[in-house]
């Protein structure tokens, strides 16, 4: 459903950033199929991505702070147009340490959104964990539109 504003649907945070990133999982998910290791997948993503012409990182570090010390890191499987974490796995279900590890990355990063997405399925499937404590970076009004998370 496309408003009178632009946006696709009512709830969504970042709604034309999702849905060309979702255009890329579906792409990379139907040439693949659901049989592969993450990596691969994250290839595939990789190569869709350049030629959507969105900006990403891959594999990016993210230090982890106690209070002014640097105590280790981590690394995102993505982070496109520097707003969206995109987490990939390949796995039989979701676990609650999908959901906790994207809670972790949205408190490091502050960005407003995490997509994980499951590639291990027939149908792809995926959840959008929104950071609620995301303070607005000069976004455009047409992107702000925030849901609350379920």
């Amino acid at each position: 459903m496309v408003s009178n504003n632009n946006q696709i649907g009512s709830n969504i945070v970042l709604p034309h950033l999702s849905y060309k990133i979702m255009g890329v999982l579906f792409k990379v998910h139907n040439e693949l199929g659901p049989s592969l290791l993450e990596k691969y997948y994250q290839r595939g993503i990789s190569e869709e991505l350049k030629r959507s012409g969105l900006k990403f990182k891959k594999e990016t570090p993210i230090e982890i702070w106690y209070e002014t010390k640097s105590i280790g890191r981590y690394f995102l499987d993505f982070i496109i147009e520097d707003l969206v974490i995109l987490e990939v796995k390949a796995q039989r279900y979701y676990t609650p340490k999908f959901f906790k590890q994207a809670a972790a990355y949205l408190r490091q990063t502050n960005l407003p959104l995490v997509i994980i997405v499951n590639f291990r399925g027939s149908k792809l499937r995926y959840k959008r964990v929104v950071n609620p404590t995301f303070k607005n970076k000069n976004l455009s009004s047409k992107d702000l539109k925030f849901e609350s998370i379920r």
